[in-house]
């Protein structure tokens, strides 16, 4: 059974993440696609500079990553502190920003 998002993450005993996200049905995400015979390396900017400006929104620092041709890893601190200082006001401007 599936539990609640809130019930399986505890942010101040945890607060470091390894995520991954995968491309499906042979999609290339960054690299050279030989099936295809095209380059996407252009897009790992794109998601390098996405990636930080989520992070920046939702108070999450990133301590590493990996960008590879059809998936990715990221490595996440919870940042805690900063989370706490933020204004009613500051967390709708930041979730304005999405």
């Amino acid at each position: 059974m599936t539990l609640p998002r809130k019930q399986l993450i505890c942010a101040e005993s945890t607060p470091y993440y390894h995520v991954t996200s995968r491309c499906v049905r042979r999609a290339f995400l960054c690299g050279y696609d030989n099936y295809a015979k095209r380059s996407y390396e252009h897009r790992k900017p794109w998601v390098l500079d996405k990636t930080k400006q989520l992070a920046s929104i939702f108070t999450i620092d990133i301590c590493a990553y990996a960008i590879m041709s059809n998936h990715y890893h990221l490595v996440l601190h919870i940042n805690m502190a900063q989370n706490s200082r933020l204004s009613d006001e500051a967390v709708v401007s930041r979730w304005q920003q999405l």
